[in-house]
């Protein structure tokens, strides 16, 4: 069965034996009939005009024992990024509160580890409870995840899991050494098997070619079931990692890879994550047009700058844009929102008791 992020199952009938070479001839075919095809599959699946909007905040910032070459958390590198520990509960939870009030749908939590550590799980599942009883979607990206790890997620709440691929299995090894293009995969088939939704893309502008791009495409396309959430992330260059020289990348072929992506994963939600505030608006109507219909909303992307959020709203007001609306709330999400007022409840109780014993 697939599910796509409203929430209905429906039967899988999207292809998952696409070719090398298949999806490198769509992503040269001639742009006009590339963006006819992606905005068709798009209408096909999701209302046009409708964009999910995600806030990410870093959790955990750097000392990460990776060493991916893009990345300023990485404790490889010198990059001026100043380490900051597992933040305290309820300050994640303040943040979650701000996000929702500006329209944020999706709350996502990053921690610059290899993997979670035992003793950190009780403050990240705590923090997964308390997101989920706000009535918005969790997402977290915690490194590589053991199957224990995975299932203990989903029974707290997470309702979607970030871990990317990053490249194509060929680039991969130019680009990360500290773990496995396999230990990804492993990451993806333990977050599937717990019953959470997958959240998986890649980040362009590496130096890769073509076919490394249409390499990754092919391994997202190419799971048993597309992920839910799939990110496609353009390299900003950070002073001080190894990429900080690269060539920038050419934005036509960033819409190409939105529009190739959202024809290989019809009913997946296409997010254009890391590099918006690069982008001009133009670049980003072209990528809306090509089927991307999720963004992050917000000044920082972890360590990143973004787009701030009144040019966010100013760009969907000349487009006619509108935030995509969560229709998929279960029975355990309702069951998290009562427990929580009942905790409230309770803690309100308690207070009136004691100030009412203190009068008297």
């Amino acid at each position: 069965m697939d599910t796509s992020d409203h929430g209905s199952p429906r039967p899988e009938r999207f292809r998952h034996d696409w070719q090398r070479h298949e999806i490198e001839a769509l992503l040269t075919l001639p742009l006009n009939d590339l963006l006819f095809q992606a905005q068709g599959v798009h209408r096909q699946y999701f209302d046009p005009n409708a964009v999910q909007i995600s806030t990410l905040l870093s959790i955990k910032t750097g000392a990460c024992p990776e060493d991916c070459k893009y990345c300023p958390q990485s404790g490889h590198y010198n990059t001026g990024l100043e380490r900051e520990k597992l933040m305290q509960v309820e300050a994640v939870l303040e943040e979650a509160r701000r996000a929702k009030e500006v329209g944020a749908s999706r709350f996502c939590m990053g921690a610059a580890w290899k993997n979670p550590r035992a003793k950190d799980m009780p403050y990240v599942l705590e923090m997964v409870r308390g997101v989920r009883a706000m009535g918005l979607e969790t997402c977290m990206t915690l490194g590589m995840l053991t199957r224990d790890q995975a299932e203990a997620l989903e029974e707290a709440g997470l309702d979607y899991y970030n871990h990317n691929l990053d490249t194509s299995p060929e680039y991969y090894g130019e680009i990360i050494t500290t773990r496995t293009y396999a230990d990804r995969l492993e990451t993806l088939d333990h977050v599937r098997q717990s019953g959470m939704k997958i959240c998986s893309g890649g980040i362009l502008g590496m130096g890769e070619s073509i076919n490394d791009r249409a390499g990754l495409l092919q391994q997202l396309a190419n799971l048993p079931t597309h992920p839910e959430s799939v990110p496609i992330n353009m390299l900003i260059r950070i002073q001080g990692t190894p990429l900080e020289h690269v060539e920038d990348l050419d934005p036509i072929d960033f819409i190409r890879t939105i529009a190739t992506a959202r024809i290989l994963m019809p009913a997946s939600h296409v997010r254009m994550a890391a590099g918006r505030e690069l982008m001009s608006d133009e670049t980003q109507a072209l990528a809306f047009f090509a089927g991307a219909n999720s963004i992050f909303y917000g000044e920082r992307l972890l360590t990143a700058q973004n787009p701030q959020a009144a040019h966010d709203k100013r760009l969907f007001e000349r487009l006619g844009l509108y935030p995509e609306q969560r229709h998929d709330v279960d029975d355990a999400t309702h069951e998290a929102v009562l427990n929580d007022r009942i905790r409230q409840a309770r803690v309100t109780a308690m207070t009136t008791d004691a100030a009412g014993h203190v009068a008297g």
